[in-house]
């Protein structure tokens, strides 16, 4: 399975607290046979709410790929597919980062990992069981 990571979910594994997830996020953190993702989209999101004083994390921002990469995980660029792309079917959502990680889901066949409710019932979010 292939999986794209919200940006939550990344700041939950950055920051050490997977674990307060549900079982099912956790299973499919912790997969072994997927394949797991991170968009440029979510270091954008996390680099605006980390100057608007949003959120703090523990690495420096300019450490995060490379903290990525260590974890394992694919970084994906933003393509101008993925920018005009119209997500089928219509998302929940009006937020733009969240239209954008469905449209590489859409493009490049990946399933979101997300407790987002306003994104865990569409057909491009992965399946938790």
């Amino acid at each position: 399975m292939r999986l794209l990571l919200d940006t939550h979910i990344l700041l939950a594994m950055i920051e050490s607290r997977a674990e307060t997830f549900a079982t099912g996020i956790q299973n499919l953190i912790k997969d072994a046979t997927a394949e797991h993702h991170v968009s440029v989209v979510s270091l954008w999101e996390i680099a605006i709410k980390w100057r608007l004083g949003k959120i703090r994390i523990t690495p420096s921002l300019n450490t995060l790929p490379e903290l990525i990469d260590g974890m394992g995980i694919e970084l994906i660029p933003i393509a101008a597919n993925h920018a005009l792309a119209t997500v089928e079917p219509e998302p929940l959502t009006r937020d733009p980062f969240d239209r954008l990680l469905l449209a590489q889901c859409q493009i490049e066949d990946l399933r979101l990992v997300t407790i987002d409710r306003a994104l865990v019932g569409h057909p491009l979010a992965a399946k938790v069981t």
